[in-house]
């Protein structure tokens, strides 16, 4: 009689634990995957990234050519050189170029300080190449532009946070979360935060990741200093607060315990 109550106490246990598996392996999947509510065919007309305009403390690639190359040799000499500080980065960039300084300009040769801070890469061209032309230093020139240091930083529950570099000089939100590793699985995909410099103010942006408005969004595609964060979900906090409290308690039992058979050995 009594191996029978616990051939059913087994029973039962098994049937339960069976039961708790069922139900884990039925967790919603919504949570985690993005873009859950995109259906098939469906077109969205996603904002194109804005042409960026030069900020102080720019790094801006400064190349001039014409019909005389030993005359545009000294316009093609870089006066600031980059030295990364960050060790693991996603995308290097090249090592040389012009420093946009805190007055908004960048000291060019023989024309001295040019202002670029707030123009696009176009207009600073155009500016240089005028320049040029107009105190006859160079005939016919051609200026282009480039920004050496275009990145955005992902930090937060991101499997390799850190700073993205993008030589194309346009990253869209999920090709930098990308860059960094993908979310964990601890990462809030329905709040993702975006911080942007505007000026002198700070601009803050929350984005879902697992909804089809991220792609219309007009932040979708990011500016250069961008920052990302990507938030710890409840379980992850759970978790640690759980580990916090348990493990003095597991300590506290097993020195108890010790104690306990300490004294019985003797």
């Amino acid at each position: 009689m009594i191996l029978s109550n616990i051939h059913h106490r087994l029973l039962y246990f098994a049937c339960f634990l069976l039961f708790a598996g069922l139900i884990s392996s039925c967790a919603n999947t919504k949570k985690i995957a993005y873009f859950g509510n995109v259906q098939d065919s469906a077109l969205f007309a996603a904002k194109a990234g804005l042409e960026p305009v030069i900020q102080k403390k720019d790094i801006l690639s400064i190349s001039v050519s014409s019909l005389s190359p030993e005359a545009t040799v000294l316009f093609n000499m870089p006066n600031m050189p980059i030295t990364p500080t960050a060790p693991t980065t996603n995308m290097t960039p090249q090592t040389a170029g012009y420093l946009v300084s805190d007055d908004g300009t960048v000291k060019f040769p023989i024309l001295g300080d040019i202002p670029a801070a707030g123009l696009t890469q176009k207009q600073l061209a155009k500016n240089i190449a005028d320049s040029l032309t107009e105190k006859k230093l160079l005939f016919d020139p051609i200026v282009t532009t480039r920004f050496l240091n275009f990145r955005v930083t992902v930090l937060g529950e991101v499997r390799s946070p850190g700073v993205v570099y993008a030589p194309s000089e346009q990253i869209s939100i999920l090709e930098a979360i990308g860059a960094a590793g993908d979310l964990t699985i601890y990462g809030r995909r329905d709040n993702v935060v975006l911080i942007r410099q505007e000026g002198p103010d700070k601009l803050v942006k929350r984005f879902d990741l697992t909804s089809a408005n991220l792609l219309q969004s007009p932040y979708f595609y990011l500016k250069s200093n961008d920052v990302i964060y990507v938030e710890p979900d409840k379980a992850k906090v759970t978790s640690s607060d759980r580990t916090l409290i348990i493990l003095p308690i597991i300590l506290s039992a097993l020195t108890v315990m010790i104690l306990l058979f300490e004294t019985i050995k003797n």
